[in-house]
């Protein structure tokens, strides 16, 4: 016949086997909480700011904001109250215990100050001739007693734990000599426990770091000339810019494009580059931040791109159908979703105003002002859609298949970093302007296809890094 544990409430015996959460030592003994000590609660005397007083004699008024965070004990107060406050609250002793009862609920500090408490608070006291002080303090921060409190806390929004419920509380006994041996043990193992601790942050922090580290570094090595070995027939980058101008005078003529006229040209001598413009030069040496490979240039990203800022469409102009509109809602970090926050045009007016501002597939779509700036996308949809106000679109200036080398380097701290240094507000808020100015390394076409080929081959490895 199983041992039955049984409790007398009054004349009233029940057994209480199906409460008891697990086998204790047959030396030990469960105990309800308030059957062992005092229980009670505080008492806050209203309003607080009369009984409020500067005197250095005054009685200690206890607060949680008293209370360190991980902390064993409350030390001093940095309040204190008058003594006709003491018949509207409750006096509490060095030695007690203290429990939230609310919020977070059911934390243990141990008292070294005499005081007062509000009623945000329960104090334990009178169980010394039960428990050990620091092995009711373990008991009371276990996630034993945790679990006990939360399945009796009452409260829709603010929980609250009241004396009774603690009083309830089943909790082992365990002889007073083996308390002192398990504080002994506990005290021996924390230490360890604490290092162990501390080693799982560092450890969960490098995780969550790491990984984005590690792209930030890949895509450094790759703007550096770094990432994939260098082809000596590769066309040089030189001869594409000199190809590009040669385009782009061409359609200026045409009246196609508009001529930029603070569009520089940049040049190497001995490995340094000048900026042409207007026929001035200007040494650019303090500006490059790092040496780059012979058959690469360094160029203004407005050398080598069509840029687009976004048009601004107002919120009259919104229809609930006709020609979609992309705005940074849309716009999220690697891709598009044109189903978040749709926002139309009325068709006739696109074709009016707007045609020039179509996407095209694989050019690239950038956010470039508020909270979202600097997210860019690769557009891949094939409805007409049009560019809104705080959206960019960059497009390599000849063909769209050579997006993907600008797109990963949109990505770097340099191109970004160059972004900041031009801002002039605290908000960020980007445009053609900005994006023009910015620097950028410019490898041979055949490199650029195996830098961005290596890049692909990289990163999804990267991202299952992030899901382990």
């Amino acid at each position: 016949m199983p041992y039955a544990f049984c409790e007398q409430i009054g004349k009233e015996i029940r057994d209480i086997s199906d409460e008891l959460p697990f086998e204790i030592p047959d030396s030990w003994e469960w105990v309800r909480l308030g059957s062992i000590c005092e229980i009670a609660r505080g008492g806050s005397p209203r309003p607080i700011k009369q009984f409020l007083t500067d005197d250095p004699n005054g009685i200690n008024w206890i607060k949680i904001g008293d209370s360190d965070k991980g902390g064993k004990y409350i030390n001093e107060t940095k309040e204190k109250i008058i003594p006709e406050g003491m018949s509207k609250s409750r006096f509490v002793h060095r030695g007690d215990f203290l429990l939230t009862n609310s919020m977070s609920f059911g934390r243990p500090y141990i008292l070294n100050v005499d005081g007062c408490i509000h009623d945000g608070w329960l104090v334990l006291s009178g169980y010394q001739t039960a428990y050990d002080k620091d092995f009711l303090y373990y008991l009371l921060a276990s996630s034993f007693a945790y679990y006990q409190f939360c399945e009796v806390v009452s409260g829709a929004v603010v929980k609250n734990l009241n004396s009774d419920k603690v009083a309830c509380a089943l909790f082992p006994l365990p002889p007073i000599n083996e308390q002192h041996r398990i504080v002994a043990k506990i005290e021996e193992l924390l230490p360890y426990i604490e290092r162990y601790g501390k080693a799982e942050e560092h450890l969960t922090a490098i995780n969550t770091t790491f990984p984005e580290a590690l792209k930030k570094s890949i895509l450094q090595e790759a703007v550096q000339g770094k990432l994939v070995p260098q082809d000596p027939d590769d066309e040089p980058a030189s001869v594409l810019l000199e190809r590009i101008r040669a385009e782009k005078q061409v359609l200026i003529k045409a009246g196609k494009i508009r001529k930029d006229k603070h569009e520089s040209a940049i040049i190497t001598r001995d490995k340094i580059p000048y900026e042409i413009i207007d026929g001035k030069e200007r040494c650019l040496a303090d500006e490059v931040p790092f040496e780059i490979p012979d058959s690469w240039c360094w160029c203004r990203l407005s050398n080598v791109s069509i840029i687009q800022e976004g048009a601004g469409i107002r919120t009259y102009q919104y229809r609930t159908s006709g020609t979609q509109i992309l705005t940074v809602t849309n716009i999220l970090e690697g891709s598009v979703d044109m189903k978040k926050a749709t926002k139309y045009i009325a068709t006739e007016e696109y074709l009016d105003k707007y045609q020039h501002l179509t996407l095209n597939i694989g050019d690239i779509v950038s956010s470039c002002s508020g909270a979202s700036w600097g997210k860019t996308a690769i557009w891949d949809y094939g409805d007409t859609v049009m560019l809104n106000t705080s959206t960019l679109r960059l497009r390599f200036f000849n063909d769209t298949a050579y997006n993907m080398y600008l797109y990963w380097l949109t990505k770097t701290p340099l191109f970004k970093n160059q972004l900041i240094a031009q801002l002039s507000g605290m908000q960020p808020n980007f445009g053609y302007s900005h994006y023009s100015k910015v620097l950028i390394p410019l490898p041979p076409l055949a490199e650029q296809h195996r830098i961005v080929a290596k890049i692909e081959e990289i990163m999804p490895m990267i991202e299952r890094l992030t899901q382990r």
